[in-house]
């Protein structure tokens, strides 16, 4: 019997990584009707996470009231794993980009309070083990909002707390540890980060990835001295360094704050997806694993989803069969890392608008999926 695993990342914009895999499920057995087909949505860590990693354990999503990005209160979703005591939250349903209007976009005045408190949250819960995605921040605080909510007070000089935001790095004179939240020991805490920039400098996160969230020229220089005198009274009071941490520049230096003051483990997002959703144990017996994405080009080789999947199924030495709405000329390179073979789905000349349409992508991810298992079928 044809067993194959179906592990493509959403199209972005288009269609949902489980409705695309539905897609090539149809296409696949219109084919082979009594094929074992094993779909499992994916994500690189990223946007989609918590609800791939919910949906692949059996676990529950939790709705939170917490503080936004601009210290309005925002519903955010974060998700509890089958097990019952692993929490996975992006950090940008809290403080993320698309909850500030293009107009107030200011990261010397957001805050990431809001992760801090959908952490506080799944540890009442019960939870211990902790995913966190990051990415798709409007901040550049350093994650001191989120510390504090979890306890950790900031001093200025006159040993008053300071404020919530990247304003108050500057001020920062003390850390007192003495009221972090008691259960805090007891987490662990494993991060997708994907990029390895220090928190400061011309490759830190303000120079990088400020002006996307509306930082002027002035405003970096501002953000990049906050950054740097935080980072040196950190290594003075606690003896950490947290400057130099690869990935410490990540959204907006929660990649510093998980790291510093939470011991986290920064990996690639793709291999911890890959690790909680077990995909290694669910290869045995596969003959052929499908991934894709939107857009498969030279960014897919950074580790993104269907590279992650095709490296571990070369492995297992199963063919990779990769679709996506567009390739580019460096996606070539693909095929040397494990990639077989890759394909567009798009089947005639059609504006972008049309490309992203969800039915029409849904019809052209079965129909290439159908044309491609003919011609298995034929050659089996």
């Amino acid at each position: 019997m044809m067993k194959v695993l179906i592990a493509i990342d959403s199209f972005k914009g288009s269609i949902s990584s489980l409705k695309g895999s539905e897609a090539i499920s149809l296409g696949i057995q219109d084919i082979y009707p009594d094929a074992n087909i094993l779909p499992l949505p994916l994500a690189d860590g990223g946007e989609g996470t918590v609800e791939t990693l919910v949906q692949a354990t059996g676990g529950n999503l939790v709705n939170k009231e917490v503080m936004g990005p601009l210290k309005e209160k925002v519903d955010a979703i974060y998700g509890i794993l089958g097990d019952g005591k692993t929490a996975v939250i992006e950090v940008a349903a809290a403080c993320g980009l698309p909850l500030v209007p293009n107009n107030e976009r200011n990261p010397l005045i957001t805050t990431t309070y809001g992760v801090g408190e959908l952490i506080s949250d799944a540890i009442e819960k019960g939870c211990r083990e902790f995913v966190i995605g990051l990415g798709g921040s409007a901040t550049n605080d350093a994650g001191i909002g989120m510390l504090q909510a979890l306890g950790f007070r900031f001093l200025n000089e006159e040993k008053e707390e300071v404020g919530l935001d990247a304003r108050s790095l500057r001020d920062i004179w003390s850390i007192d540890l003495s009221q972090i939240h008691s259960k805090l020991k007891e987490c662990t805490f494993r991060v997708a980060c994907d990029v390895n920039n220090p928190l400061y400098g011309p490759d830190g996160a303000s120079h990088v990835f400020g002006p996307q969230k509306g930082a002027t020229p002035e405003m970096i220089k501002q953000l990049d001295e906050g950054m740097r005198h935080f980072a040196e009274i950190v290594n003075y009071d606690l003896d950490k360094d947290i400057h130099n941490i690869s990935g410490a520049g990540a959204a907006g230096g929660l990649g510093a704050a998980f790291a510093g003051f939470l011991n986290a483990q920064l990996q690639s997002g793709i291999e911890l997806v890959l690790d909680i959703i077990e995909m290694d144990k669910k290869m045995q017996d596969v003959d052929f694993v499908i991934t894709g994405e939107g857009k498969l080009d030279g960014q897919t080789s950074m580790g993104k989803a269907p590279l992650g999947v095709a490296q571990l199924a070369r492995k297992h030495s199963i063919p990779t069969i990769a679709l996506a709405g567009g390739v580019s000329k460096e996606t070539a390179t693909l095929n040397e890392m494990g990639i077989t073979s890759y394909f567009s789905i798009v089947n005639a000349p059609m504006s972008l608008d049309e490309a992203m349409d969800p039915q029409i992508t849904f019809d052209n991810l079965r129909l290439r999926t159908n044309q491609l298992f003919r011609l298995i079928h034929a050659v089996r």
